[in-house]
């Protein structure tokens, strides 16, 4: 179990749980980021309770997907999990036998997930597929091979983005430095400047902390009130919400259907991007939609299901980009993750709110 062997001190504890062994420089990162916690580090495999000896002495837990028994959590502080959603881990007593402050990593996928939807439009707009296929075979694929046919830029095109958070708002940012105008979706009406203030964590230079980057504002959860934003002429739609039993199969036909006709015949259809989850989707639908036309792409860094099974029809529908959910993977994921934990345990020692608190009624 790693340094989960170190003897006890009566300094509070910050115990790791991960499915893979922490390398000894990245451990001792995160020992030079606490000097006033002793760190311990499991590995354990994926979902496998906490063993009851360490979680009974932790006092603050970073986690993906293995979690104490609640019997076993009465010192623990807040849980703090290394992803932005937790659906995957809802279903365990830990959220519905206990109060213990869950908190997500909300906020440190915005810079790789908005520099991932970028590359990806602009591979899309720019043919880069085409011009990469024609470097391989040695082919000088200039205007006169049907290269200008379809390429465009990306100044003066609108983009909706539903769930306007942390994500949403860095996609926003680099939109509007690339031209584009911004529509801003949420869940619950933000009617003010100062409803539309971001109090989660913010990796500093990035985002729109003040939430004044939209051309406009749009909310609801009703499907009717979705379908109004859908009309609104988008040339792209960026999903970036979380997976909850409302937003599951939230757009299908007849929502893509409308995207498609708010376009009208002046040219390129809209393009859609999935950040969030796959099941946010109908995808029968949105492969019927690629087909048609009625999208002129899509770029998917999640699908249902995962791992996309090697046979599955989607692998082969024309313009689409698919990867396996490592939109927001990088080197800095981990120590950015752990600058929330920190910030919160300064904000339990200062009795201040917690920041990206998971609210169980709401499912994020």
């Amino acid at each position: 179990m790693g340094d989960a062997a170190l003897a006890l001190t009566s300094k509070e504890h910050l115990l790791i749980a991960f499915m893979r062994d922490l390398a000894p420089d990245q451990l001792d990162e995160i020992k030079a980021k606490f000097p006033q916690l002793e760190v311990l580090s499991v590995t354990l495999k994926r979902g496998e309770d906490i063993p009851s000896e360490l979680a009974r002495n932790a006092t603050y837990i970073v986690t993906f997907t293995n979690l104490p028994k609640p019997e076993d959590a009465e010192n623990i502080k807040f849980i703090h999990f290394l992803s932005a959603g937790l659906d995957h881990a809802i279903q365990h007593p830990i959220f519905k036998e206990t109060a213990i402050p869950l908190t997500s990593s909300s906020g440190v996928h915005a810079p790789p997930i908005a520099e991932w939807t970028v590359m990806n439009w602009l591979v899309h707009s720019r043919k880069y597929a085409y011009m990469y296929e024609g470097q391989r075979k040695h082919e000088w694929r200039d205007s006169n091979s049907g290269y200008f046919q379809g390429v465009h830029d990306q100044v003066g095109k609108r983009v909706g983005i539903l769930g306007y958070g942390s994500i949403g708002r860095q996609i926003g940012r680099v939109s509007q430095a690339l031209g584009m105008t911004v529509y801003a979706y949420t869940a619950s009406p933000r009617l003010t400047p100062s409803s539309r203030y971001d109090n989660g964590f913010i990796v500093p230079g990035t985002g729109d902390k003040e939430g004044t980057i939209p051309d406009s504002w749009h909310h609801g959860t009703d499907r009717a009130s979705i379908r109004e934003f859908l009309k609104l002429g988008l040339d792209h739609i960026v999903i970036s919400l979380p997976l909850t039993p409302q937003t599951t199969h939230l757009l299908g036909a007849e929502e893509f259907a409308l995207l498609a006709a708010s376009q009208g015949s002046k040219g390129v259809k809209p393009y859609l991007t999935n950040i969030s989850r796959g099941k946010v989707l109908d995808q029968e639908a949105l492969i019927a939609a690629l087909k048609s036309g009625d999208l002129s792409g899509a770029a998917l860094d999640v699908t249902d299901p995962e791992p996309l099974p090697a046979g599955h029809p989607l692998w082969e529908v024309p313009n689409v980009q698919i990867s396996p959910h490592v939109s927001s993977l990088g080197v800095e994921y981990f120590p950015r993750s752990l600058d929330i934990v920190k910030e919160n345990v300064g904000r339990i020692w200062r009795g201040e709110d917690l920041l990206n608190v998971y609210k169980r009624g709401k499912g994020y």
